[in-house]
């Protein structure tokens, strides 16, 4: 497996680190793939139409290499947990902990909006981790240029409707629900349990494959400026 150096085809400039002062957000590279894939379970991957992987080979080349990369509207980033480090008994100070991903996708330049997602390994869940590294997300793309930002107009979130965390997480964020999506995406056979339950019509050509509906929510640039951005600094201070 290779080590490629950080990824530079996204349509804005990333830097080479986001961060507070329990988290940061550092560009993916396929060397934090085996900790990122060993530490996702099952269930990190049931609400949604990718994975899980059977090997951190198979996770650099068919969600990095094939999704991510290729398109400059998508960035991957790793979630490195700092609230527990401390220095060892020679004083050789502990690195980050590998904690998550997340990233964004569907962004566009013309339209001044991106997507974020997240996975957060089990044993970070209910921590400052999720919360963490969404709110890093949504300050870089929200704020001003001159604020350090990329100044979009639009941040979304797309959760399956079988996955109420994921939905109290972007409304916790600062998100508002604008309604749902029928029909966005096809799971494979056996997230049976993460589908719409709804049946398929006669004929369908992938009629053995569940179908997933989104709740839609966004937080756009009018409502950071009011409220959404003294909420967030709150939660990553």
């Amino acid at each position: 497996m290779s080590t490629l150096a950080k990824d530079n085809n996204f349509c804005f400039p990333i830097p080479n680190i986001l961060e507070t002062e329990k988290l940061e957000l550092v560009p993916f590279v396929p060397s934090y793939a085996p900790d990122l894939i060993q530490g996702l379970d099952e269930s990190s991957w049931i609400h949604v139409p990718v994975g899980p992987y059977s090997s951190p080979d198979e996770f650099v080349e068919k969600f990095w290499n094939e999704r991510i990369r290729p398109n400059d509207g998508s960035y991957l980033f790793v979630a490195l947990n700092k609230s527990t480090l401390s220095a060892t008994d020679s004083g050789e100070v502990i690195k980050p902990t590998v904690a998550g991903m997340a990233g964004y996708v569907n962004t566009e330049t013309e339209n001044l909006c991106t997507e974020i997602f997240i996975f957060v390994l089990p044993q970070f869940r209910h921590t400052h981790v999720a919360s963490h590294a969404v709110g890093l997300l949504l300050r870089y793309a929200l704020n001003l240029p001159n604020e350090g930002g990329l100044g979009l107009r639009r941040v979304e979130w797309s959760a399956n409707v079988t996955n109420p965390a994921s939905i109290r997480l972007a409304i916790k964020m600062g998100m508002k629900v604008e309604g749902v999506r029928n029909w966005t995406a096809v799971l494979p056979m056996n997230k049976t349990e993460a589908g719409n339950g709804r049946a398929l019509r006669k004929g369908d050509p992938r009629a053995e494959f569940p179908g997933r509906d989104s709740t839609l929510l966004a937080l756009c640039w009018d409502d950071w400026d009011k409220e959404g951005k003294e909420k967030v600094e709150k939660i990553l201070t």
